[in-house]
């Protein structure tokens, strides 16, 4: 049987998807390959339902179609920066604030354990700037504690990947992890994936 498993997220998820190569080329694409050489008997069905722009609203309105209809085994969700950054880049328009935030997010969530058996992974928010101190960061800390908050709530396991930039940055890491303080670069993508595999890889192996 097919084990079905969903990434869903923003641009940091899409990360170079086209018509050809539907997984990208970011951190999904390691996860994919490492996945599918990590365990070659099984047979795994892994989509990339990432878009660019997108803020947790944005996951709300295409959760069916997006991930309920695919019928998945794993659900990985990657959500947040977005809902910070427009605060900082887009002031002007309808912002997502935490509260807001929370509570959309416990919607779709309570909706996949209502419709799905499915094993949950929630990632951390990234960063913004590759500085500890900069505004985007310490904006995205209650979005971060709200994504402790809701992993443990519903028995989702989480990815650290705020943590593991952050303390990469502690340690004066001197190899820049994105193009734009956002996006990530090879390095960024490959410490979202290990961060990842260190979290989930578990899951793997009941």
């Amino acid at each position: 049987m097919k084990q079905r498993i969903v990434f869903i997220g923003d641009s940091i998820t899409f990360s170079g998807k086209t018509e050809t190569d539907p997984i990208g080329t970011g951190y999904v694409r390691l996860l994919h390959d490492y996945l599918k050489v990590t365990y070659p008997e099984r047979s795994l069905d892994i989509f990339n339902k990432g878009i660019s722009g997108n803020r947790v609203n944005n996951l709300a309105a295409r959760w069916e179609q997006d991930v309920l209809t695919l019928l998945p085994d794993l659900v990985s969700i990657s959500i947040g920066i977005n809902d910070v950054w427009r605060q900082l880049d887009s002031p002007e328009m309808e912002q997502i604030y935490p509260e807001q935030f929370e509570e959309i997010y416990e919607t779709i969530l309570a909706d996949l354990k209502l419709k799905t058996n499915a094993a949950i992974v929630l990632m951390e928010p990234t960063v913004i700037e590759e500085d500890i101190e900069s505004e985007g960061n310490r904006k995205l800390i209650p979005y971060v504690e709200i994504v402790h908050k809701l992993a443990a709530r519903h028995g989702a396991t989480l990815v650290p990947t705020h943590q593991a930039f952050i303390g990469y940055l502690k340690k004066g890491g001197v190899h820049p992890l994105t193009t734009d303080g956002v996006h990530m670069n090879s390095m960024g993508d490959m410490l979202m994936a290990k961060t990842w595999i260190q979290a989930v890889g578990g899951l793997f192996n009941s």
